[in-house]
């Protein structure tokens, strides 16, 4: 390797470092400067009533004008433009975005961009540190494969960031939802409408997990602005892909069609929800001692031998000596 290449080298891990560095203060300060994120997000929510009203309006005045058209940014320009969409398809994105949190236009123009840059960039950088300076000192086949290995990640990794973040969204809200249908059949024996008590369930929980608050007041908006209820818990269960939140939107939207008493539908699922919760946990503890033998093998039983055998073994070449 050349001085100039290791220089490079070098140059690179201090940029890595340093950005590592940025990122690190920028997790441990930007809490202090955000303020109250719970306030905020509550009050993003709590426009989205008056965002459905006003674009219903607007779908009602001109054909011309909605969702798909008021976005006129660079980005949707640029995706528009080079048809990413059908380029770049993916199955059911707007779904998937919608269960890691991301809803509206934008996030699904953000979607395409990153696709097509993130691709890019790896391969740039695979050609410049392996089949360039062949910093690793490999073949060129091997430099070559890397490289189109670091390409196929570039154009997964967007997939994989909104995966991830649906399952961490997921994991905030599955633990709590037991809890937030025990409290929303509360409200309904009372004597509450079913848009008031998921608005006040909203309320609520909004401490105990943002993101079904969240879940619950885009529920309450589309119950009171869309034509039918069925629709508005169909896309509960869509947002929120998860076997006990299917089955409660489906408890629901069957008991508005056969006129069942909603209290007992929300009693059997809580009771079921929680349930669930229960052999989730049981699951975990039982893969537990599967997961621990790797590490035990590793790390336990060699100091385990080395602490039985090593005095013996030193009694043994006394005597022998």
């Amino acid at each position: 390797m050349t001085a100039e290449s290791l220089s490079l080298l070098q140059n690179f891990g201090f940029l890595i470092i340093s950005l590592l560095t940025v990122a690190t203060l920028y997790v441990i300060f930007a809490p202090i400067f955000e303020g109250d994120s719970l306030k905020k997000r509550m009050d993003s929510v709590a426009s989205a009533r008056e965002s459905l009203k006003q674009n219903r309006m607007a779908d009602l005045n001109s054909a011309q004008k909605g969702l798909r058209t008021e976005n006129k940014g660079a980005v949707k320009n640029l995706v528009d433009r080079f048809s990413l969409e059908k380029l770049l398809e993916a199955s059911d994105l707007k779904d998937k975005l919608s269960q890691a949190g991301m809803r509206g236009q934008k996030p699904i123009y953000t979607f395409y961009l990153f696709r097509l840059i993130a691709p890019v960039v790896l391969l740039l950088l695979g050609l410049v540190f392996f089949v360039g300076l062949n910093v690793r000192e490999w073949t060129l086949m091997q430099n070559l494969f890397v490289t189109i290995c670091l390409t196929l990640f570039g154009f997964y990794l967007p997939a994989i960031y909104v995966k991830n973040a649906a399952s961490k969204r997921l994991a905030n809200i599955v633990p709590v939802f037991p809890d937030a249908l025990d409290l929303l059949l509360i409200c309904v024996e009372s004597g509450m409408s079913v848009e008031l008590a998921f608005g006040r369930v909203a309320d609520e929980m909004a401490e105990s997990s943002v993101e079904l608050a969240e879940e619950f007041s885009l529920t309450t908006a589309e119950l009171s602005y869309l034509s039918s209820r069925r629709v508005a818990y169909e896309n509960l269960a869509r947002r929120n892909n998860h076997p006990g939140i299917r089955a409660v939107a489906t408890a629901l939207i069957q008991a508005e069609r056969y006129g069942t008493p909603l209290g007992d539908t929300l009693r059997t699922m809580a009771n079921e929800n929680r349930q669930m919760r229960v052999m989730q946990a049981e699951k975990k503890a039982a893969s537990l001692p599967a997961k621990l033998t790797v590490p035990m093998i590793l790390f336990f039983l060699p100091v385990l031998f080395i602490v039985i055998l090593t005095p013996a073994a030193m009694r043994l070449g006394a005597a022998l000596g």
